[in-house]
C-alpha cells in the first residue's frame, strides 16, 4: 500500500510539473491559428513598390466658406478656428531609403508609413506564403489628434477635422491652419535622413492667444488599428500592446492577451509606444513631459481584419506656445532604439527580470556580433548554440563524471538488489548509504540541467523577438521567426496547428536517443524509490519530448534549430568526453579510495540515511502488527 501511494504521488509530482510548464510556455507564445482564419493577402499597388516616388497630390490652401450662414454654423462649432474648418484634403509625403510617409493635409497628420525594407507575411488558402508591402499607421479607421480648447468653441475642437496649408521644403513639412486672431496652429514634420525618426512640432503664431482663456495644454489622443503583418497572427497578438514609460520610472506596458487600460493621473511621462511583434510607432517627448496619461488595448479575434486596437491619450503641455516630440516610426531594432537614451530599446520583448537582462547583454551582442560575418541567420544560430555549450562545458562534464561513478557502482547495486530482492525500503537505505561510503552524489547529474534553465528559458524568449530572425531563412525554413513548415496537414489539429514541423522532430528524436543513452549509464532505481517508480520516471523522460512537441511545433523556428543544434552537441560533448576525458577505471579507484576513508560525521547524506532507517522501522513495526491481527 505504502508503495502504491509513493508511485501515486510520483505520477502526480510529475503531471504537474508538466502542466505547470505547458501553461507557462502557453502563455508565452499560443499555437498557429486554423488556416481558414488566416486573413487574405492585400494586392501589391504599383505605387507601392520600394523607391518608387509617392503620387502626392498637389499642395494648396484651405477653401473658404460657401455662405454667411456656413461661416456663422463654423465659428459657433471651432470657435476662432472657424476659417481652417473647410477645404479640400490634400495628401504630401517626406521619404528617405529607408520609409515614405503620406501625410493628409485634414489634421495634419500621418496616413500611412511604408517601410521599404519590409514586407509583411499572409497566408493563402493553400496555406503557402504571400509578401505584400508592410505599412504601419495605414488603417482608414485610425485617429491622431490634438484636441484643441480654442476660444469661443463651446468644447475642444480637433485637429482632424481642420483643413492645413502644406509647405514642403526638402524633408521638412510644416502644416498650417489659420485663426480668425491673425494667428494660427502650426504642426512641423522634419524626416531625419538616415533613420526611421520625424522630428514633430506643435504650436504656432498667437496660439496661445486663440485658446480658451487660462488654456495653456492640448489633449493628444490615438486610435490605432493595429495591422496583422506576420504569419502567426496568434503569435504577433500577444506580442503586440501599449508600451509607456514614467519620467522616474521603468518602462510599462498595458496587458498583452486581454483588454486593459493603464491611467497615469499627473505622474510625467516620457514617452509611448504602439507596437507589433517587430515594428513600432513610438512619441518621445523632447522639452516637457506628457500627462494624464491613458493607455488601452483591445484584444480582437482571428475573424477580425485587424490585429488589435491600441489607443493612448495624453496632455502636451506649452512651453512658450510649443511643444517638441521625435516620432520613431519604424522596425525594432535594438541598438537604434536603444540610442534615444530613454530605455525604447524595452518595447522589445526579451523577457524581464534575469531572462531578459541575459537576452539584452549577453544573447543579442553575441548573435550582433557573428553576424557582422556571417550572413546566414541559421549558422549564427549554430555558433551561438556553440559558444553556449563551450562556455557550459565545465557543467557538462560534471553531469558526465557523475554518471560515470554511477554507472561504476551499478554492479554493487545489483548485489544489494539481489541480497533485498521484494524489501524496496532496505534496497533505499543501503543504496543512500553505499553512496555515502563512495562520496557519490546521485543527484549530481540533475544540478547542472537546472543551472542552465535560466539561458533555456532567456533564449525562449528571444528568438521570437529579436527582429533579425524575421523572415530570415535557412535550410527549409523561411521564417526562423516563425514555425517551420516541412509538412501541410489537410486539417486542422487542436494545440498542433495544419502543418509538421521539422525542426520540432529532429529535436523530438535527437532528445529521445540522448535520454535513452543517459539512462543506460546509470541505475537509478533505488534512488527512485522502487523500481515501479523508475519505470514510471522512464515512460515520463520518453514520453515529455513527445508532449512537448504540441507545444513546439508552432514556436519560432529559430528555437526549435537551437534546440536541435543542441541536442546533437549534447550528444557529441558526452560521446567525446566519456571516451577521451572519463579513465573507468580510476574512477573506481578513487571510489574505493572514498570508502576507506574517514568518514565525515553529521551532514545532510547521514540524516537522509537516518530517516530512510527510522522510515523503514516504522513500516517494519506496522508490518508486525498487521501480522498479528
Amino acid at each position: 500500500m505504502e508503495d502504491k501511494q509513493s508511485n501515486l504521488n510520483t505520477i502526480i509530482g510529475m503531471v504537474l510539473i508538466f502542466v505547470l510548464v505547458y501553461f507557462w510556455m502557453q502563455y508565452a507564445a499560443p499555437p498557429e491559428k486554423p488556416a481558414q482564419d488566416q486573413t487574405p493577402a492585400q494586392t501589391t499597388k504599383p505605387a507601392d513598390k520600394p523607391n518608387s516616388p509617392a503620387a502626392a497630390a498637389p499642395i494648396a490652401a484651405p477653401a473658404g466658406p460657401d455662405s454667411a450662414a456656413q461661416q456663422t454654423a463654423l465659428t459657433s462649432r471651432f470657435g476662432v478656428f472657424a476659417p481652417a474648418a473647410s477645404g479640400t484634403e490634400q495628401l504630401v509625403s517626406l521619404e528617405n531609403d529607408l520609409l515614405r510617409v503620406t501625410f493628409t493635409s485634414k489634421g495634419a497628420r500621418i496616413k500611412e508609413v511604408f517601410l521599404k525594407n519590409y514586407y509583411k507575411i499572409n497566408l493563402d488558402s493553400a496555406g503557402d506564403d504571400v509578401k505584400s508591402p508592410l505599412r504601419l499607421l495605414e488603417d482608414a479607421k485610425n485617429r491622431f489628434e490634438y484636441l484643441i480648447p480654442a476660444a469661443g468653441a463651446p468644447e475642444r475642437i480637433s485637429s482632424s477635422d481642420l483643413y492645413f496649408s502644406a509647405t514642403k521644403d526638402g524633408n521638412n513639412l510644416v502644416f498650417r491652419a489659420p485663426a480668425s486672431t491673425g494667428g494660427y496652429f502650426e504642426q512641423t514634420y522634419t524626416l531625419s535622413a538616415d533613420n526611421y525618426e520625424l522630428s514633430h512640432t506643435v504650436g504656432g503664431q498667437g496660439l496661445l492667444s486663440a485658446l480658451a482663456p487660462g488654456q495653456n495644454a492640448l489633449k493628444l489622443n490615438w486610435v490605432n488599428n493595429l495591422d496583422k503583418l506576420e504569419r502567426n497572427q496568434e503569435y504577433e497578438r500577444t506580442m503586440s500592446t501599449v508600451y509607456f514609460k514614467a519620467d522616474n520610472g521603468d518602462p510599462d506596458y498595458c496587458d498583452c492577451r486581454a483588454n486593459d487600460s493603464e491611467n497615469l493621473g499627473e505622474q510625467p511621462v516620457k514617452w509611448f509606444s504602439h507596437s507589433n511583434q517587430f515594428f513600432n510607432t513610438s512619441i518621445i517627448a523632447r522639452d516637457f513631459a506628457f500627462r494624464e496619461f491613458v493607455g488601452e488595448t483591445v484584444v480582437l479575434t482571428n475573424a477580425d481584419p485587424d490585429l488589435k486596437i491600441v489607443r493612448a491619450s495624453a496632455l502636451v503641455p506649452l512651453k512658450d506656445g510649443k511643444a517638441g516630440m521625435t516620432i520613431y516610426t519604424g522596425p525594432n531594432e535594438f541598438d537604434r532604439l536603444r540610442k534615444y537614451d530613454v530605455a525604447l530599446e524595452d518595447i522589445i520583448p526579451f523577457g524581464s527580470s534575469m531572462f531578459g537582462a541575459i537576452n539584452r547583454w549577453i544573447v543579442h551582442p553575441i548573435f550582433e556580433f557573428l553576424s557582422k560575418f556571417i550572413g546566414s541567420a541559421g549558422i549564427v544560430i549554430l555558433l551561438l548554440t556553440l559558444i553556449v555549450k563551450l562556455l557550459l562545458y565545465p557543467l557538462t562534464y560534471r553531469m558526465v563524471y557523475s554518471q560515470a561513478k554511477m554507472a561504476a557502482l551499478k554492479p554493487k547495486i545489483e548485489e544489494l538488489r539481489k541480497k533485498h530482492e521484494g524489501d524496496q525500503q532496505a534496497m533505499s537505505v543501503e543504496t543512500m548509504k553505499m553512496y555515502s561510503e563512495h562520496k557519490v552524489n546521485p543527484l549530481g547529474g540533475c544540478l547542472p540541467i537546472v543551472l542552465q534553465m535560466p539561458i533555456w528559458f532567456a533564449l525562449y524568449r528571444f528568438f521570437p523577438a529579436a527582429i533579425e530572425f524575421r523572415q530570415a531563412s535557412f535550410l527549409w525554413a523561411t521564417d526562423l521567426s516563425s514555425y517551420d513548415v516541412a509538412v501541410k496537414l489537410p486539417f486542422y489539429v487542436m494545440g498542433f496547428g495544419t502543418h509538421l514541423s521539422a525542426f520540432t522532430l529532429i529535436w523530438v528524436v535527437t532528445t529521445l536517443w540522448y535520454t535513452w543513452y543517459s539512462m543506460k549509464q546509470m541505475d537509478t532505481s533505488a534512488m527512485a524509490g522502487g523500481s515501479d517508480q523508475m519505470k514510471i520516471m522512464k515512460y515520463m523522460q520518453y514520453g515529455m519530448p513527445v508532449m512537448f512537441m504540441f507545444f513546439f511545433n508552432s514556436f519560432a523556428a529559430g528555437l526549435t534549430l537551437y534546440l536541435c543544434f543542441s541536442n546533437i552537441l549534447n550528444i557529441g560533448q558526452t560521446v567525446v568526453t566519456k571516451q577521451f576525458f572519463i579513465d573507468q577505471d580510476k574512477i573506481k579507484a578513487q571510489l574505493e579510495a572514498n570508502k576507506n576513508s574517514p568518514k565525515k560525521k553529521g551532514g545532510f547524506s547521514e540524516r537522509l540515511q537516518a530517516a530512510m532507517r527510522e522510515q523503514q522501522r516504522v513500516q517494519e513495526e506496522k508490518a508486525k502488527k498487521t501480522g498479528k491481527k
